[in-house]
């Protein structure tokens, strides 16, 4: 049943679970910290491009108490469990990605927004041969665009 807000009834009631079941389903502990980020991260059907820095204004803006350095810790922790794919656009800045689909990225340099790219829409028709030893994981295409 869906209630006034457009929640489910039992997102009404128990507005951690969501969260709770993806933290459960990769396998992570479900600590305060993490619920309230997750519910931050995968609230909507759309897809997020979140730096750490932007997901704790978030968070201290819904009133969670959490440190940035705390931020940045459960970030990598969803990363390594599956839930985001870190994207690193300079030295100064790296997004996280709630999209964990293979596909690509147009990134605006002078907005700072990132923008997918459909996999299929981008064809990469030769690769180098990797080092001795090692084979390729992925590809991942950032195309740098400005305004």
């Amino acid at each position: 049943m869906i209630s006034s807000e457009g929640l489910t009834q039992t997102e009404a009631i128990r507005p951690y679970a969501a969260s709770l079941n993806i933290l459960r389903n990769a396998g992570l502990r479900p600590t305060r910290q993490r619920l309230s980020l997750a519910k931050l991260l995968f609230h909507g059907d759309e897809p997020r491009h979140v730096t750490a820095e932007q997901l704790h204004e978030e968070a201290m803006m819904d009133g969670v108490k959490v440190s940035l350095a705390t931020v940045y810790n459960t970030l990598h922790q969803f990363t390594d469990a599956g839930l985001l794919t870190e994207l690193v656009v300079d030295s100064e800045r790296t997004y996280f990605d709630t999209n964990t689909d293979s596909h690509h990225h147009f990134y605006n340099q002078d907005t700072g927004v990132l923008y997918d790219i459909p996999g299929d829409d981008l064809v990469v028709s030769c690769l180098p041969t990797p080092p001795n030893g090692a084979e390729v994981k992925a590809v991942h295409v950032m195309i740098i665009i400005e305004d």
